[in-house]
C-alpha cells in the first residue's frame, strides 16, 4: 500500500487540534466564498498570502488559499476527499504538495500527488489543474534534492497526455551553476523569501490570467468546441512553462 497515496488526517500529537482546525476553517469558506482561482498544498502555498504578491497580483483574481505548512500528499487527499472541494467551482485548481513526504520514494510521491490530481478532477471536473513541480531544497546537492528532481521526471509522464492539466516548472533558475542555491532566494533552503516568490508565481500569475480569460472566452461556446480550444490553448501556454525534466 502507498501510504503517499491513501487520505489520512495529520495526528494531533501537539494537542490543539489545530490542523483540524483549520480543515474546518477552510470548509467554511467554501461556504461563504466563490472562487474563481483555489490554491491547495503545503507551506509554500499556505505562506503566499503573506506577500505582497497576494495582494497585489492575486487577491483580485478571487481566489482561496487552502494551504497547510507541512502537509503531506496524502493529507491534502484527505482535506479535499472531506468538503475543501465542496460547495465551489474554481475555474482553476493550483496544487503544490510533495516535498514533506518524508520516507516516501519518488514513485510513491508522484502517485500521490496524482492521486490528489484525480481527486480533484472528479470533484472538479470543469476546473484546469496547474500541478506545481517540487522546488529544490537544500543549500547543495543533497538526497531530497535529487528525490524532488525523480518526482519532477515523473509527474512529466503522468500528466502529458491529461486533458486541462499543466506540469509547470517552478524554478528553472533556483540552483546556481555551482550547484548551490542562495538563501536571497529561500531563506532557510526550503521557504521562499519575497524575492524566491516573485521567481516562482509571477510567471503562475500570468498563466492565471490568460487561463481565465480563455475561459471567460469560451463560456458560451458548444461543448466540443470548448474541449477543443481548451486543448489548443494548453499546448500554447505549456511550451513556456511546462516542466521538462529535473
Amino acid at each position: 500500500m502507498n501510504e503517499a497515496a491513501v487520505p489520512c488526517p495529520v495526528e494531533d500529537v501537539h494537542g490543539d487540534n489545530r490542523w483540524m482546525n483549520l480543515h474546518q476553517r477552510f470548509v467554511l469558506e467554501t461556504k461563504e466564498r466563490e472562487p474563481e482561482i483555489l490554491f491547495v498544498g503545503d507551506s509554500l502555498i499556505s505562506h503566499l498570502i503573506y506577500t505582497d504578491m497576494w495582494e497585489t497580483m492575486f487577491a483580485p483574481l478571487h481566489p482561496l488559499n487552502f494551504g497547510i505548512g507541512g502537509d503531506q500528499t496524502q493529507h491534502v487527499l484527505w482535506r479535499l476527499a472531506n468538503g475543501e472541494l465542496d460547495n465551489i467551482k474554481p475555474k482553476v485548481v493550483v496544487l503544490l504538495v510533495g516535498t514533506n513526504n518524508h520516507g516516501h520514494t519518488p514513485d510513491m510521491i508522484a502517485d500521490g500527488i496524482m492521486a490528489v490530481v484525480h481527486l480533484i478532477r472528479e470533484k472538479q471536473p470543469q476546473a484546469h489543474i496547474i500541478v506545481m513541480s517540487l522546488l529544490p531544497r537544500g543549500h547543495l546537492v543533497n538526497p531530497l534534492r535529487q528525490r524532488n528532481a525523480q518526482v519532477n521526471e515523473l509527474l512529466a509522464h503522468k500528466t502529458a497526455l491529461m486533458t486541462r492539466v499543466q506540469l509547470v516548472n517552478t524554478a528553472p533558475d533556483f540552483v546556481l551553476p555551482d550547484g548551490s542555491i542562495s538563501h536571497l532566494d529561500m531563506y532557510d533552503y526550503l521557504h521562499l523569501t519575497p524575492n524566491g516568490y516573485r521567481k516562482v508565481f509571477e510567471p503562475l500569475h500570468d498563466l492565471l490570467i490568460q487561463l481565465l480569460a480563455e475561459t471567460n472566452g469560451t463560456q458560451q461556446q458548444p461543448a466540443d468546441e470548448q474541449q477543443a480550444g481548451s486543448s489548443n490553448n494548453n499546448n500554447s501556454n505549456a511550451q513556456s512553462l511546462l516542466h521538462k525534466g529535473p
